[in-house]
């Protein structure tokens, strides 16, 4: 390998991989490939990987992998692959003992007719005992580290950012780091640690059931993670008893923390819990959790400045079913746009209790519109000379002007924040700023109620107890501590107002 960043090495880095892959199964002795500073050019073409071969670097940054396709626009390049489809990846014949180290992996030159989910840059499958550990990916077409069925794995120190270059925000994958689940059954041992990732076009980090497998496998942990900037910050898309611990998800598009049935198999996470986070300034909402039969578990988290909701129970798909055994324990809610707590979906045994509920409902309902002297536009923001808005007033409304859409993170008397027009992206619009006095419109469609706790789906045998629910505000906005909609039924249950 050259590493000069003009040659293609990546002839050169599959022939090396095949020869060691060779000696390891002969010997079983793992190897390491170890490339020193340089900018390798991987270009055209996707390396196999082998078991027992191992890749590490000098540090990113120092060691760059640099995909690219100038040769075959048509051409899904990784800097590594052993799939399912194309290589027989499976629980009987997987990858064994492969470690990723210090290195960076530049995805910014891989470009595509169309969307292709393995324009990773690790698509890998069906893995024993692989680590992945302090790397940089970024600016791939789809996701960053993309890598299924890991058992006794670990992924740590990994930063992801710009990830899912070519995503919409709509299609499957476009992760910082994503991980399919359910190949080894029901349990899968893997640990994703101390890991970054931001400005990714849908999940920052999250787990996904896999199309046609069985389980829902235990055994998976996500800790001290920052996800900042996505559409989603945490995604559990099918996984049982997923723990999610001291992570920071703050200012995503849409969602900080979301369970739901959106993943190709259809399926939500179930039994998990959610403890410790920093669950700030997302776009909508703070938490969200639904098509789950349950229980689920949201315990001693902060969860304030959320357009939205703090916490949203709901069901997508027009799914009737309910979820047993929701928990939402000793969180500290406050500062949301709407509600702190709102379930919008049946609940049975729900337990809400000794939660500090605060000074939520920071929206002021209702459509705002102007043009003229005294309005402008910035790269991220709006300015009105004219206005006299309430700090945070227009919180997670969604502006439109000039044909673009985009979505307020905050506002000050005059002056709008909003957020990116796309995760990573370094504005809020989808072309240049508009010109001064152009008009625009404030669009708000939620219900006047701002509760504390909101009652709008049927509830069965909950506990509604301990929780402190306040306004302290110079100007309350939290109309109610605790509001049920009207015709909503609330059997078999313990509340207290």
């Amino acid at each position: 390998l050259t590493g000069n960043g003009r040659t293609n090495d990546q002839a050169a880095l599959a022939a090396l991989v095949a020869q060691l892959g060779a000696a390891y199964a002969k010997d079983r002795r793992p190897r390491v490939i170890y490339c020193p500073p340089g900018e390798y050019l991987i270009a055209d073409a996707t390396t196999v990987w082998a078991s027992g071969v191992s890749l590490k670097g000098a540090g990113a940054g120092a060691t760059r992998f640099v995909l690219a396709n100038p040769g075959a626009r048509n051409a899904v390049v990784a800097l590594a692959r052993y799939n399912e489809q194309l290589d027989g990846a499976a629980a009987e014949r997987p990858l064994s003992d492969c470690m990723f180290a210090s290195f960076e992996v530049d995805g910014a030159r891989v470009e595509l007719p169309k969307y292709d989910t393995h324009a990773k840059a690790l698509d890998l499958q069906y893995m024993v005992r692989p680590m992945f550990r302090e790397l940089h990916i970024h600016d791939t077409a789809a996701t960053g580290l993309g890598c299924d069925h890991l058992q006794d794995g670990t992924i740590q120190g990994v930063i992801a950012d710009r990830c899912g270059r070519l995503n919409s925000g709509r299609e499957p994958g476009g992760a910082g780091i994503g991980i399919g689940v359910g190949g080894w059954g029901p349990i899968e041992r893997l640990d994703i640690i101390d890991c970054i990732a931001t400005g990714n076009a849908r999940h920052g980090i999250f787990v996904e059931l896999q199309q046609g497998k069985k389980h829902r496998p235990r055994g998976i942990k996500i800790l001290g993670c920052h996800c900042v900037d996505n559409r989603y910050g945490i995604s559990d898309w099918g996984a049982e008893g997923l723990l999610v611990a001291s992570c920071i998800l703050c200012e995503n598009h849409e969602i900080g923390f979301d369970v739901s049935a959106d993943s190709v198999a259809g399926v939500a996470g179930h039994g998990g819990t959610l403890s410790e986070c920093l669950i700030d300034g997302n776009g909508r909402d703070g938490v969200t959790i639904g098509n789950t039969r349950g229980p689920y578990t949201v315990r001693a988290n902060r969860i304030s400045y959320n357009g939205r909701h703090g916490y949203y129970q709901h069901n997508s798909k027009d799914d009737p079913t309910p979820a047993r055994e929701i928990v939402i324990e000793a969180n500290d809610i406050w500062k949301n746009g709407i509600d702190g707590v709102h379930l919008g979906a049946p609940t049975i045994d729900a337990s809400i209790v000794h939660n500090r509920i605060r000074n939520n409902g920071r929206r002021v309902p209702g459509n705002v519109s102007r043009g003229g002297p005294g309005v402008s536009y910035t790269p991220n923001g709006l300015c009105d000379a004219e206005a006299h808005w309430p700090v945070d007033a227009h919180k997670g409304k969604t502006l439109l002007v000039a044909g673009m859409t985009a979505i307020v993170a905050s506002n000050r008397e005059q002056e709008l924040h909003l957020l990116p027009c796309r995760p990573g992206a370094p504005t809020a619009w989808e072309r240049h700023p508009p010109s001064e006095r152009t008009p625009y419109l404030l669009r708000d469609e939620a219900s006047r109620v701002r509760a504390g706790i909101a009652l709008a789906a049927p509830v069965s045998g909950a506990w509604i107890r301990g929780n402190r629910v306040w306004d302290n505000q110079d100007r309350c906005t939290q109309t109610h501590a605790l509001w049920t909609a009207e015709g909503v039924s609330c059997e078999d249950c313990r509340i207290e107002d």
